[in-house]
């Protein structure tokens, strides 16, 4: 599994095939023999794939080396800091909107290439360009043959699950793309097939110049991103991973050094940014790992395969990888889980599919910053629950009793409430406030005027005023 995938998110960077192989490699080797999580397997990852295409297009594959080496010392600091553990406060919504807007993106990107077409550039350029692009297909004998290898390769992975057997013998990854290159090479068909140059051609340590851009606001903005994305898929994906086995639980502060570490190295070689990979991970725990060695034979069968059959990756069609990708995106969308959220916690559905729009719109880091922006204002929203219970007498008076939490976001409701028990006919002669559990100097000073001008008596836990 681990070939083809690691192959299809090195197309999808805009970057050589090996380098995508060279990241599995350190992934297992070096990540897998390094303490944190026992079982999750490290490499390329779709999610990361759209951000690495921009950073490559913006500041070339020169300096992929520097920003991914920075983004694995930052990952380092953050497991030294112990940081690792706060990861999974963030929220939910906000990790499934950043996937769902890579999967997005991804998706559009690798229609093109399943047509052996080169996408234009943006989230949103790629999407308005699907109208051309199918008109051009149809017009296209060499391109709906690539077409028909690309779909062909998206209806086995779909498929072959199913079939339980062959599920168990061969991952669906490797068997849509083992299938779609024989037909390929049988057929003679005029596809684009992958472009191989070897391990150490594709190598390219990042140099002096290089380090100098780390001055740039743009590229720290990368790093910072790649970071954080790279962090939360890993640590999500070990949570879940957890959820698979019985085994040792994941060291959250450990993982992050490994992962960092392991993108220290792959930035020495020039290599894609590795997280974890829940495909690949739920495959090894499927298969019945049960030690860390499972992590390290990964990156050496790897290694293995590219050193004795690197002319085995040339026959690979383009459009194969793209379907691969294509299947890969399609399940980064949330689905059903948006349904089901959308009818428990419509607030946090909103947050899931802002934070989608803003990644498409935008890019992954501005998308991101968006949704947990978007996640923190909601919540504080929700923490902010005030509401006004009233105890009227025969006299006309009126003993009023504040629940729940003050802020100044609900200010202007608490008083418009209070204003109301004040009409013609009433007065209060109470307000009881020891059932708030919070209030913001912004409210009391605000309570405080309002209860000086009705003249009311305040009762705060003890302290009485008139």
């Amino acid at each position: 599994m681990a070939v083809p995938l690691s192959a299809c998110v090195a197309v999808a960077s805009g970057v050589p095939v090996e380098l995508g192989l060279v990241t599995g490699i350190v992934g297992g080797l070096l990540t897998g023999l390094l303490p944190g999580s026992s079982l999750q397997v490290s490499g390329p990852a779709a999610g990361l794939a759209a951000l690495v295409y921009e950073a490559v297009r913006e500041y070339g594959v020169g300096a992929l080396g520097v920003l991914v080496l920075a983004t694995g010392l930052v990952q380092v600091a953050m497991g030294l800091l112990r940081m690792g553990r706060w990861f999974r406060a963030v929220s939910a919504a906000v990790v499934q909107g950043m996937l769902a807007g890579t999967g997005v993106v991804l998706i559009a990107g690798q229609l093109y290439r399943l047509a052996d077409a080169n996408a234009p550039e943006g989230g949103l350029e790629k999407l308005g360009g699907l109208v051309l692009l199918l008109t051009g297909t149809l017009e296209s004998p060499p391109a709906l043959v690539a077409l028909a290898v690309g779909s062909g390769t998206v209806a086995v992975l779909a498929l072959w699950p199913r079939w339980r057997r062959g599920a168990r013998v061969l991952p669906a990854p490797l068997a849509a793309v083992a299938l779609a290159t024989g037909a390929v090479a049988a057929l003679d068909l005029p596809v684009d097939r992958v472009r191989v140059h070897g391990l150490i051609e594709a190598v390219e340590p990042p140099d002096g110049s290089d380090f100098l851009r780390l001055g740039e606001m743009g590229v720290l903005g990368t790093v910072l991103a790649f970071a954080l994305i790279a962090s939360a898929e890993t640590l999500f994906g070990a949570a879940a991973v957890d959820r698979m086995h019985s085994g040792p639980r994941t060291d959250y502060d450990k993982e992050l050094i490994a992962q960092g570490a392991g993108n220290t190295v792959c930035g020495m070689l020039g290599a894609l940014p590795m997280t974890t990979v829940i495909v690949r991970s739920s495959a090894n725990v499927r298969a019945g790992a049960r030690t860390r060695a499972s992590r390290v034979l990964h990156g050496l069968w790897l290694l293995v395969f590219v050193t004795l059959l690197p002319w085995a990756l040339e026959d690979i069609p383009v459009a194969a990888l793209a379907g691969v990708l294509v299947h890969s995106g399609w399940k980064l969308l949330p689905g059903r889980e948006l349904g089901r959220l959308w009818q428990r916690h419509r607030g946090e559905a909103a947050v899931l599919l802002a934070t989608t729009a803003a990644v498409v719109v935008t890019d992954l880091f501005e998308g991101v910053v968006v949704g947990l922006a978007l996640a923190t204002f909601k919540a504080a929203w929700e923490m902010s629950q005030v509401r006004v219970e009233t105890v009227r007498t025969g006299d006309g008076f009126v003993r009023a009793r504040v629940i729940g939490n003050a802020t100044f976001l609900r200010l202007p409701k608490l008083l418009d409430e209070l204003e109301s028990l004040t009409r013609p006919g009433r007065h209060v002669v109470e307000l009881d406030l020891r059932e708030l559990r919070y209030m913001d100097p912004a409210c009391r000073q605000a309570l405080d005027d309002w209860a000086g001008r009705h003249t009311v008596l305040f009762e705060d836990g003890g302290m009485m005023a008139v």
